[in-house]
């Protein structure tokens, strides 16, 4: 339930110039609204003295989100959408549900994609739990940003920089196209960081039957004489079509078929959900064609080893050479690859989600003994 919306503090200024960044901070009722109530004003400050770059405004909102039980994923989406409706720039949600990665209980989670930190008040003992909540969602708006604790100045400025793309909003235009582009090419640097935390090249490990689907269909295409044939008369250009074709159908079942895809309500938040969007997009398309370059050398390794060349030779009606490895290799590649976009339509839309974005527990957070 929504309960009333206590008047934000005011913004922790930076420079004069410096644009604002709103963090909300979401409470469940009782007990964790009284925390946020003393919680918005140090957080805010405690964020202005780490990263002066922006003027940290912290809006606290009493609002339970979700009915327990709940797991982590509806938290996310719930406070994903509350993000947008109110045009934050990051949030933070105070929960009385507990949290587990890999089953072992948490303080926090991060999603850097989400814009969006989830932090477990149970977790944080009965002793000390505003020092420790502080401690908490200090760390988890940092691991939003890719802030990793270190002093180099370097990553210093990096940080600041992702910190003022994400506080500016982009001149407004009734054009998609160029709207686009401008969110784009302003915001590089924290897209690079958003992509970076949902490590995509761990997509396919995570998702076991589109991995198994993937391997199973290049084994059968491995010993099938008439793939050999096709590999052979194909060429570089219609292979190079059927590689193209074969990432692009399995990014778009990942996508679609999760409903990973977010549409603005409102002009207001379309910079919101086209970073997302964005990020979503490139994040299936690099694990998608991690899993294409695995593949092809998987399908390498196994041709040269379980291909006879006698048998070879006879099936292509002529001398096997390492080009016609390499086409062959191609070729099963592709077709696993459209395997692996058959087995993750099996896969249930929590496990494309779970696979896509990575919740990331803050290292300092851990529960107190």
């Amino acid at each position: 339930m929504t309960g009333p919306h206590p008047a934000p503090g005011p913004p922790v200024p930076g420079p004069p110039t410096a644009p604002v960044l709103v963090l909300g901070l979401v409470t469940a009722p009782g007990a964790p609204a009284d925390l946020a109530g003393r919680l918005g004003p140090e957080l805010a400050r405690e964020l202005a003295a780490r990263h002066p770059e922006v003027s940290w405004d912290v809006r606290t909102v009493v609002d339970g989100l979700v009915e327990p039980p709940a797991d982590d994923d509806e938290l996310v989406d719930a406070a994903r959408r509350r993000l947008l409706a109110e045009d934050w720039d990051l949030v933070l949600c105070l929960t009385d549900v507990p949290l587990e990665l890999s089953r072992r209980p948490v303080v926090g989670h991060a999603s850097p994609v989400h814009g969006v930190a989830l932090l477990s008040l149970p977790a944080l003992g009965a002793v000390g739990q505003r020092r420790r909540a502080l401690e908490a969602a200090t760390g988890l708006v940092r691991t939003l940003l890719g802030d990793d604790e270190g002093d180099d100045p370097e990553d210093r400025a990096l940080v600041g920089r992702r910190l003022r793309e994400l506080a500016t909003d982009p001149a407004d235009t009734s054009e998609g196209v160029r709207f686009t582009a401008r969110v784009l090419t302003g915001n590089l640097r924290l897209l690079g960081g958003m992509v970076r935390a949902n490590q995509p090249w761990r997509l396919a490990v995570r998702l076991s039957r589109a991995l198994t689907a993937a391997v199973a269909a290049g084994v059968f295409a491995l010993v099938t004489p008439d793939i050999w044939r096709l590999a052979d008369n194909f060429g570089w250009l219609r292979l190079t079509v059927v590689a193209v074709g074969s990432v692009a159908a399995t990014a778009v079942t990942l996508v679609v078929g999760a409903q990973l895809w977010e549409r603005a309500r409102s002009r207001r938040v379309r910079k919101q959900v086209t970073l997302f969007n964005v990020a979503t997009a490139a994040t299936v398309l690099i694990g998608v064609l991690t899993l294409y370059a695995a593949l092809f050398l998987l399908a390498l390794a196994g041709s040269l080893l379980l291909v006879v060349p006698d048998l070879f030779t006879d099936g292509l009606g002529h001398p096997a050479e390492v080009s016609d490895y390499l086409e062959l290799a191609w070729l099963i590649s592709s077709l696993a690859t459209v395997g692996g976009a058959l087995g993750a339509g099996l896969e249930s839309d929590d496990a494309v989600r779970q696979a896509a974005y990575s919740y990331r527990p803050d290292r300092a957070l851990s529960p107190p003994d």
